[in-house]
Parts: structure tokens; sequence; C-alpha cells
């Protein structure tokens, strides 16, 4: 098992949970037998006392004695609240925290985000081995995954070649099995930090481009290009299936294997994906991103959903 984040929530849950039962079952009565002797003993030495004063005399040695020793309070009290966490994580939605400028614009470092974790099925938390399949991403899907040179990392990406798709990416242009995707030109961006580009004070090309879904129907979204970046792909030995692609000095050309996604950044010439590492497999694949819930700059107006 990973040393990660799920893995220890799977262990505090299992750990407090088991606690749980315990005393559920174990310590809880032992508890109730103590209250209820302790309460029999006290009525039979108090028949002159004050009849006000004896029931709330009761009721605080029935507290008294019920009251679960710290070391239950700190793990079989918190177990609903684990199992809460443990169960919304694992199956409903996960927070994400966006650490790069590589898929901007549609995302900024600091934007959190959260990720449908049951939009294609459920997975076994921590393993991510799929219990219940409801269906596969398609073209323009943001998904995050599974780092696969180093699986304890997550990455982000978007899916724009499915399993067989032949992927072109020639001097900055995107052609899937054969044909060059529809794009148009959007106002330039002017780059003042230079996390956008790399470089300061610098534009950045700005372009809608339509990805082509199974059912027909086209996924429009935004990316950033940079016009003093090269196309050339550079640590292509990096590459998970280096005979899969063909590197040329203008770009990559690439059939996708079966059981495997390639994806890409929006921000086209500074985002380290499927061009230099490889292929995303359906295995490693965590959820949907779909919705942005808080920016760490204060940018209220980045909040919601996105494409």
């Amino acid at each position: 098992m990973a040393f990660s984040f799920p893995a220890i929530l799977l262990v505090l849950t299992v750990f407090t949970g088991a606690m749980w039962l315990l005393d559920r079952f174990k310590f809880a009565p032992k508890r109730q037998q103590g209250a209820q002797a302790a309460v029999a003993q006290f009525e039979a030495s108090s028949q002159h006392m004050d009849a006000a004063d004896k029931t709330a005399n009761i009721e605080n040695l029935r507290q008294t004695n019920l009251r679960m020793p710290w070391w239950l309070e700190y793990t079989a009290g918190f177990f609903t609240v684990i199992l809460a966490v443990f169960v919304l994580r694992s199956f409903v939605a996960e927070p994400f925290r966006i650490p790069s400028a590589s898929m901007m614009p549609t995302l900024q470092n600091g934007d959190l985000i959260l990720v449908n974790k049951f939009t294609w099925g459920l997975r076994m938390p921590v393993y991510n081995t799929k219990l219940l399949d409801t269906g596969l991403p398609q073209r323009g899907d943001v998904i995050v995954f599974r780092f696969p040179p180093n699986e304890s990392q997550d990455y982000i990406k978007r899916v724009v070649g499915l399993p067989g798709d032949v992927i072109e990416y020639n001097n900055k242009v995107l052609s899937i099995n054969g044909k060059v995707l529809l794009t148009k030109g959007l106002p330039d961006v002017l780059d003042e930090t230079g996390e956008a580009s790399g470089d300061k004070m610098s534009y950045v090309k700005q372009i809608a481009e339509s990805l082509p879904r199974a059912d027909g129907t086209s996924y429009e979204h935004q990316l950033f290009n940079t016009p003093n970046r090269s196309p050339t792909i550079a640590g292509a030995r990096m590459h998970s299936h280096p005979q899969a692609c063909t590197y040329l000095p203008e770009g990559i050309r690439c059939t996708v294997p079966e059981g495997n996604y390639f994806a890409m950044g929006d921000n086209r010439d500074n985002s380290l994906d499927s061009r230099y590492w490889g292929f995303v497999p359906e295995r490693n694949i965590v959820g949907k991103a779909f919705f942005i819930w808080m920016n760490l700059d204060g940018k209220f107006n980045r909040l919601g959903g996105f494409k």
C-alpha cells in the first residue's frame, strides 16, 4: 500500500472503526452496568435527600460513569467523522489544488478544484481498482490521474486522444486520425508574471480548439501557445511507449495503445504531458475535474464550473 493520504485515511477509518465496535459491544455495556450499579448504591444511601438534589446527583453520577475514557474519545469518538470523509473523498468528490500553470487558461496555479469520483464508475480506495463501470473518458474531459512514472503524484490534463487514435501535433497544430482540429484565434494575452509563458512581459496566443466527441458533437475549449517556443519535443527518452510515437523536429505522431489515453495541458508550450512521458492508463484515472471551489489568490470570479 502506497504511503499517501488516501492510504492513511483508510488506515484511520479501519482503526477507529475497530475501536468503535469494541466500544459498542464491550466497553459501553460495561460502562452502562457500572452506571446502574453506582446509581443503585447512591439511591440506597440518599433516602432522606431532597428530591431535586437527589435527581441532579443521580444524573451527574450516571453521566460520569457513562463518559468515554480519553483514549476512546480520540479513537472511537472520531469514527463517524473519519468514515464520512473517507466515503465522500473515495466515492463522491475529492479536492485537489492546481500546482502549476500547465492547464492555463482553463485552470490557474492556486485554483482549488473538485474531482467527480463516480463519473466513470466506482473504484476501490487506495488501490484504484474499478468496482463498477459506468463509462469512459471522452476527448475534452479534464482528468486527474496518478502520474505513470511516479504514481504517488497526481496530475491533471485534458484528454485529447482515445485508445486507437492517431495523434499528431505538428508545428503546434493538433490532428486526430488525420483530421486537423478546428480552431479560431482569440485576442492575445499579456503574461506580465511569466507564469503562462515562462518569459516575463510577453504575449501568449489564445486559441479556441474544438475536440471531436464520440457522439458526433465537438467540445470547445481554450488553450495557450507561446510564439517563441520551439515545437520540438525534448526528453523523448522518458516516454513509456517510445515505439508508439515518432518524433520529428516539428512535433510528434503517436498511436494511442488500447486501455490508454493521450493527455495534454491547455498551456501547450508549458506542459509536461503525454508528448514527453507517455500515455495515461485507464486504471490510473482518479476522476473528472469539474468545479473550482476556491482560489488561493482571492480571485472569486474564477469560482464555478469550467470546460
